[in-house]
């Protein structure tokens, strides 16, 4: 303590004199008429000296440039980023290769199955008027047309079997204009976005396919979902979107749906639909790539199904490629829904035209559904007799709706785990193909795929099946389901 005194005291009295310095007369300046303390221009200094430290360049060493055997070695050491990450054990898909036309009954590695993995929804595949009314376009317009609708105008005569389609279709379903797309799945996720921009709002089903949640990523607008199929929740969700928010007011807002779900088998219903869509002022968008030709009382879709005006739906788009047995994809419409698509909609502007045998094929299927309405009860008379028959199968159980053509099959109790739940499936439907010759398909998912439905087994009802062959089927899932999910039942 004695030591740190005298210290304590020198230090003050250097203070003391550094600050009378400042205070001086001497330390301080005059410019411009105005006294200026010496601190200041410490202070002034201080700050040149700090800006003129960092406008310097950094010094750098100068480098010896490498060798030519230095260069070498480096390229032969540098391995480049994989393009694609590495595909992981068991993410192989293997599939069947199916090696004559895809009907009711189709081969597979030499071998007849009964096949129930075919969208073939009203036995049109292989039909012999379809088939005669391709060769004749080939014939006379041959494959493809090599171009986009816009960009050859539709004045040739190669066009011209489009613009029967597109009338075709609009007279089936009774809207003014339809419009045609080259494929099937780009139909609705060129659509969405034609319509719906940055900004827009749009309420979606959490369970629509991978098609429609492309559509929805690409239009940029803010999507919310409701869930699945739970009208409650959708009036909940329009509810918190307009409730006493003006931007609402003001801006594009949506609703989408599909008729049948892809991915349940579940059906919209549609007349709840409308009526909240006209309370709360949406539009609707509707996928009826699984009722068209399906539903109705003649099989023009959903609104025939719950007796809706056409007119009450916006937009309605559907692939070709399931009741139609042909490929492709429509949009039908208002006159001006359509016409904004033929410059608006990437996948019609910028793709090449159907092929003129394909859209050919669909007219003839439309000819063919109205000239024979019968079809349509076989496919209902097959799809309860199915329903039916799966009752009481083993750990699984029907979950689609008992008019949807997809039969879907979902596991009672579930792993917990999707690669499980998707591993005891897809073990169920290879089993049944090597024992029984039956054709069923998992409802496997990709990564890009963002809805959270339980997976299952999908089962394609045909017109063109026999009791014999749903029988088969019965039977069949039945006896494995009871081998493989004995733990699980």
């Amino acid at each position: 303590m004695d030591m740190a005194l005298p210290i304590v005291n020198a230090t003050t009295a250097v203070l003391a004199r550094v600050s009378a310095a400042f205070n001086a007369p001497l330390a301080r300046a005059v410019v411009f008429g105005v006294h200026i303390d010496g601190h200041l221009v410490v202070e002034g200094l201080l700050i040149a000296v700090i800006v003129f430290q960092l406008s310097r360049k950094s010094y750098k060493p100068p480098k010896k440039p490498l060798s030519e055997k230095e260069v070498d070695e480096l390229c032969d050491e540098w391995e480049p980023e994989p393009l694609c990450p590495p595909i992981k054990e068991g993410a192989r898909i293997e599939a069947p290769i199916v090696e004559s036309a895809a009907g009711p009954h189709t081969t597979i590695d030499g071998k007849e199955v009964v096949n129930f993995a075919s969208a073939n929804y009203l036995g049109l595949i292989g039909n012999e008027k379809i088939t005669d009314s391709c060769v004749g376009s080939l014939e006379k317009y041959g494959v493809g047309s090599c171009g986009p609708r816009g960009f050859y105008g539709t004045i040739v005569s190669i066009f011209l079997c489009h613009l029967d389609c597109e009338a075709k279709i609009a007279n089936f379903l009774g809207t003014p204009d339809s419009i045609l797309y080259s494929y099937g799945i780009s139909t609705i996720f060129s659509v969405i976005p034609a319509f719906c921009k940055k900004g827009d709002i749009i309420v979606a089903d959490e369970g629509v396919h991978w098609a429609v949640q492309n559509g929805l990523y690409l239009s940029r607008s803010t999507v919310v979902y409701f869930k699945h199929n739970d009208m409650a929740s959708l009036a909940s969700t329009l509810e918190k979107l307009t409730r006493r928010n003006k931007r609402t007011e003001n801006i594009r807002r949506y609703i989408v749906v599909e008729s049948i779900y892809q991915n349940s088998g579940q059906i919209a219903p549609l007349d709840e639909i409308i009526k909240l869509k006209e309370k709360y002022r949406f539009r609707v968008i509707l996928e009826e790539s699984h009722s068209f030709g399906v539903l109705g009382k003649s099989g023009r879709g959903l609104a025939e199904q719950y007796g809706v005006p056409i007119d009450k739906i916006d937009i309605i788009t559907a692939g070709m490629g399931n009741a139609l047995a042909t490929d492709g994809g429509f949009c039908t419409g208002s006159a001006r829904v359509v016409d904004h698509q033929r410059l608006s909609s990437a996948g019609y502007v910028f793709s090449a035209s159907l092929p003129p045998y394909l859209a050919t094929a669909a007219v003839f299927a439309v000819n063919y559904l109205e000239e024979n309405p019968s079809v349509l009860a076989n496919l209902r008379s097959n799809v309860a007799l199915l329903h039916k028959g799966l009752s009481g199968t083993p750990g699984l159980e029907v979950s689609s709706h008992l008019l949807s053509p997809i039969v879907f099959l979902k596991l009672k109790k579930s792993s917990g785990s999707l690669t499980t739940d998707l591993d005891l499936l897809e073990t169920i439907a290879d089993q049944a193909l090597k024992e029984d010759s039956v054709f069923v398909v998992a409802s496997k998912r990709s990564t890009l795929d963002r809805c959270k439905l339980p997976v299952g087994i999908r089962l394609f009802v045909s017109a063109g099946h026999t009791e014999s062959d749903i029988s088969k089927v019965c039977s069949s899932l039945k006896r494995i389901s009871a081998s493989v999910l004995s733990d699980h039942v």
